[in-house]
């Protein structure tokens, strides 16, 4: 066999070499950074901004905290509010702050100053949602839901669309009794249009991947026991329908119940198995403090991969 000759040979090399750099340049990462439930005592708001200079020395490009940014008996106050709007301006990464409970619906309690919540939620909408961006030092652009719930938020990063949702814990403020709460009954169907929203754009735009944030544990043991939380049973139908509608991978990321985890939960209601390209990741919680990284990865099978990151005192 007769070999090539020398400029058959360097053209042939030259296009392996085009073929691994081509391969090189589909493979393609991004990173996130996942918190909640944090500060809630002194310790944690003295320790924060070292935890989010951890988190930018990781080269994250946002940070989301999935609510509960105080101890649910620590005064609403306006100081509060305006001590961790700064501290979130402080990030050198742009940063997405979902409402909470301890921040709104839990400002009822005497404890907490025994405020109106929806005085506190609007003062939480003009400081952290007057303006279509992120927090932090750096920030970047996001949409916002038009009709008064401006801190649901829709934002892209890579090959994947996320979607922030006003659901609190530990029932989505549906109220005590049989009998929803009037701000429920106005909220949720709200809540139920943007997630929808989101898939619509995820599939419009062939996404990857779909990211959902928001601060209730929505309860998915009693959801696949058949004992639903009736505040979180439409949520739960409709991200159950959209997820197995999507071709992509689905990550919701919550707080809430302080238990740092990362599973399979959601179930088909008609099989009864865990829908396969869905997964819960719940933030770390008072009174462990860490965060948890989240890599993009275009060439990984399940798009999502996680370190674990527990803060450590210095």
């Amino acid at each position: 066999m007769n070999s090539p000759s020398k400029p058959t040979a360097l053209k042939l090399l030259a296009a392996a070499f085009g073929l691994l750099l081509a391969g090189a340049a589909a493979a393609e990462t991004w990173r996130f950074a996942a918190i909640g439930d944090t500060p809630y005592s002194d310790y944690e708001r003295r320790e924060l901004p070292r935890m989010l200079d951890d988190i930018a020395a990781e080269h994250a490009s946002l940070i989301v905290h999935a609510g509960d940014f105080k101890d649910s008996r620590l005064v609403c106050s306006d100081e509060v509010f305006l001590d961790r709007r700064a501290l979130f301006d402080a990030s050198a990464v742009p940063l997405i702050y979902v409402p909470g409970d301890n921040e709104w619906t839990d400002c009822r309690h005497l404890a907490a100053g025994h405020f109106d919540p929806l005085e506190r939620l609007q003062k939480l909408r003009q400081l952290f949602f007057a303006e279509p961006r992120s927090l932090g030092r750096k920030t970047i652009a996001v949409e916002q839901q038009a009709g008064g719930y401006p801190e649901h938020l829709r934002w892209r990063l890579g090959p994947v669309i996320f979607v922030s949702l006003n659901v609190p814990g530990p029932n989505n403020n549906f109220g005590i009794g049989r009998a929803p709460r009037d701000e429920y009954l106005a909220r949720n169907p709200a809540v139920i249009d943007w997630l929808r929203q989101g898939f619509a754009a995820a599939h419009r735009e062939r996404s990857a991947g779909m990211v959902i944030v928001m601060q209730g544990n929505p309860g998915f043991k009693h959801h696949a026991a058949g004992l639903t939380h009736v505040g979180y049973r439409d949520l739960l139908d409709a991200l159950s329908s959209e997820t197995l509608a999507f071709p992509g991978q689905v990550l919701l990321i919550h707080g809430d119940t302080h238990w740092q985890r990362i599973d399979q939960p959601l179930r088909d209601p008609t099989t009864h198995l865990p829908i396969s390209n869905f997964t819960r990741l719940e933030t770390f919680g008072y009174p462990l403090m860490g965060w948890v990284k989240v890599i993009v990865d275009s060439e990984h099978p399940q798009l999502f991969r996680f370190e674990v990151h527990p803060h450590r005192r210095r």
